[in-house]
């Protein structure tokens, strides 16, 4: 077993992803994403710079969100109490 993140869940913490998006719920789906993508390709952008701690893509992948190399744009969205029925 690989011990290259001492931490375990509390890397990266929560607290400071929340500082780079708003909600969990966007965090969670980034995460996700990006997850995706970095298992497909075998490739995360930090590799090149500092490297990982996390083994695992959903780590790799909020590593990456917390160095903001994640750029992710969220539409505005409406309220059951806003929309009109015509």
């Amino acid at each position: 077993m690989n011990n290259k993140n001492p931490d375990g869940l509390r890397y990266p913490s929560i607290d400071d992803l929340l500082e780079k998006i708003d909600s969990k719920y966007k965090l969670a789906y980034t995460a996700a994403k990006r997850a995706k993508i970095i298992k497909a390709d075998d490739y995360s952008s930090l590799e090149d710079e500092e490297g990982n701690k996390c083994d695992k893509p959903v780590g790799k992948a909020l590593e990456e969100i917390l160095a903001d190399k994640i750029q992710i744009e969220f539409a505005a969205s409406t309220s059951a109490s806003q929309t009109k029925k015509e």
